[in-house]
């Protein structure tokens, strides 16, 4: 164990020991908030801890990727083997037109697209499955002949608030099926939407890969003026990727560059401020690629719209053989599907024995616990319920004053009585946030660097949502980033838990936010973390895909507390 993680091990064993003698007064409360003040500050400051890392790879000689712009991405620019890249490519391929679609009516339809259940019986048992064959037909009512249709299915009971996720096999020659579980005693119906037509989708990638820049970024450079005056100049910003990102400017621009993870920043130079007086970060404006022809396509009449079919009333009658598993909850385990259902608005897990926590359970839960949640808003939700729940008032009034933004972060909480400390912090850019301080924006990979880690430690991340604005090539890049820190964090301490959200579905289905840009995201990142020994991957998309809440990019309550219970399952497993 070198100098630093020792310090920062000590520092940690420090911050959780039992407090409770100093918060008698307010001057005692000030003091320990001073205290853990300049232990964060300790923690994240920047400074490379490890010398274990996995081999680079060598320069490949294969495929390499063409943009619109004149940059290629190979997979040594991704951080990655030519053969990961080539696995990639297959788990992310997708079938679509084998030629290009210039008239809507050619376009899949949600009114002319129909489903129907195969066989359908007066009476199943719990535990059966039911079979769904989906039809795709265009404008015109002909059988569509190719794949490529993003379609979701579940069967659902309103009353029971119980709904399950079923998994879509495309044939690639415009039918589908779905072999959808009952798993509750009772009715059910059987429900299924065109989110996007095959020729959407085709749009989708297009511009995924293309260097339009779909969505941009404010800096905020300040500096001193004449007379003592303040100048402040806001440029545009965005994500250097390629030879050029998405700026063919030549020498336009400040560019930053991240040290340990090559990323790099660029921002349009200011016309009195030196490059070195960035201060501020925040989203900017969307910018719309679509042609008339694609907008058409992308109408809301023609997005996410339920499809008609059978409406009959499915008979589930009670088992003796019961379904669900008591396995305890622990890393390697695979993600069945579905991996779950909900029944009376509680998420009974097939993939482990997962349980239900109480406010007591959950500070019992996380005693002695320091937990480093990094991600997006969505896994700032698990920070603010925890913040709510752990245990009752107490945890909300020790949220350490770091003067950030609520909504921005970073924000630290600790319950003084079971010795918790929970942080959470975003990921670095590119992140559409308010306003912030662009140095609290780390990236994953390097906070992951300065965590001393062990038995006491729970990393969590996540990292989508702001990613789908951007090449997927991208993305590679930064998983294989963050992939290279678990694993040396791992190697050094073993018994830290380290856990990855999935990206969840959204509210959206535009060409911003599309949720098939973000299921492509979660095969990324499953697949890159497959073989890693010791990583917990929580998937979180089938329990937002499935819930009869409207979907959104931030999951409703009822969403968020099944998904923390799950999280305290593999904390906690029982």
């Amino acid at each position: 164990m070198n100098l630093r993680r020792l310090l920062t091990r000590k520092a940690h064993n420090f911050v959780t020991q039992r407090h409770t003698p100093w918060v008698s007064s307010s001057t005692e409360k000030t003091n320990l908030n001073t205290v853990l003040g300049t232990l964060w500050r300790f923690l994240e400051s920047g400074h490379q801890i490890r010398q274990f890392q996995p081999p680079i790879p060598t320069r490949a000689k294969g495929k390499q990727i063409q943009t619109n712009s004149s940059s290629t991405i190979s997979a040594h620019d991704m951080g990655i083997s030519e053969e990961e890249w080539e696995r990639l490519q297959k788990a992310l391929d997708w079938p679509g037109p084998d030629q290009e679609i210039t008239q809507l009516d050619q376009s899949t339809s949600p009114v002319h697209s129909t489903f129907s259940i195969v066989g359908l019986k007066e009476s199943y048992k719990v535990g059966e499955k039911i079979s769904v064959t989906i039809t795709a037909r265009d404008h015109n009512k002909n059988l569509k002949r190719y794949g490529g249709d993003f379609f979701k299915a579940k069967p659902f009971n309103s009353k029971l608030c119980a709904s399950v996720y079923g998994e879509v096999v495309d044939h690639c020659n415009g039918t589908y099926s779905v072999a959808l579980l009952l798993p509750w005693e009772g009715q059910a119906q059987v429900y299924v939407r065109l989110e996007h037509s095959s020729e959407l989708v085709q749009i989708l990638k297009k511009y995924r890969e293309s260097s339009f820049p779909r969505s941009h970024y404010n800096g905020y450079f300040e500096g001193p003026g004449p007379n003592k005056t303040r100048i402040i100049e806001v440029v545009q910003c965005n994500l250097k990727w390629g030879a050029y990102g998405s700026w063919s400017k030549g020498d336009c621009c400040c560019e930053y560059k991240d040290i340990k993870t090559g990323t790099v920043w660029q921002c349009e130079r200011p016309k009195k401020l030196s490059c070195d007086k960035l201060v501020h970060h925040s989203y900017g404006g969307l910018e719309n690629p679509l042609n008339p022809f694609e907008k058409q396509i992308f109408t809301k009449k023609l997005t996410n719209v339920a499809i008609t079919g059978d409406t009959q009333i499915i008979n589930v009658l009670p088992n003796t053989t019961g379904i669900g598993t008591m396995e305890r909850c622990r890393s390697g385990m695979t993600t069945p599907v579905p991996a779950g259902f909900y029944l009376k608005n509680v998420w009974n897990s097939f993939v482990c024995n997962t349980q239900k926590f109480s406010s007591s359970q959950m500070g019992n839960c996380l005693k002695n616990k320091i937990v480093y949640l990094m991600g997006d808003s969505t896994i700032r939700q698990w920070f603010e319920y925890l913040e709510r729940k752990v245990p009752g008032k107490l945890f909300i009034h020790n949220r350490m004053d770091l003067h950030t933004p609520r909504t921005g972060g970073p924000l630290m909480a600790v319950e003084l009585k079971n010795n918790i400390i929970v942080h959470w912090r975003p990921h670095g850019v590119p992140l559409r946030f308010t306003k912030m301080l662009i140095t609290d924006l780390h990236y994953i990979s390097n906070d992951i660097d300065e965590i001393a880690g062990g038995p006491h430690a729970v990393v969590v991340f996540t990292i989508f949502a702001h990613f789908v604005f951007h090449p997927i090539t991208f993305y590679v890049h930064e998983v294989a980033k963050i992939r290279q820190s678990v694993v040396a964090l791992l190697s050094c301490a073993p018994e830290t838990t380290v856990i990855i959200k999935s990206g969840n579905t959204a509210g959206l289905k535009d060409i911003f936010q599309s949720d098939w840009y973000a299921m492509q995201l979660n095969t990324v990142m499953q697949e890159m973390f497959r073989d890693i020994d010791g990583v917990i991957y929580f998937d979180v998309w089938q329990m937002t895909s499935c819930h009869y809440l409207r979907e959104d990019i931030h999951p409703g309550p009822v969403i968020i507390a099944n998904e923390v219970d799950v999280l305290l399952s593999y904390i906690c497993p029982a």
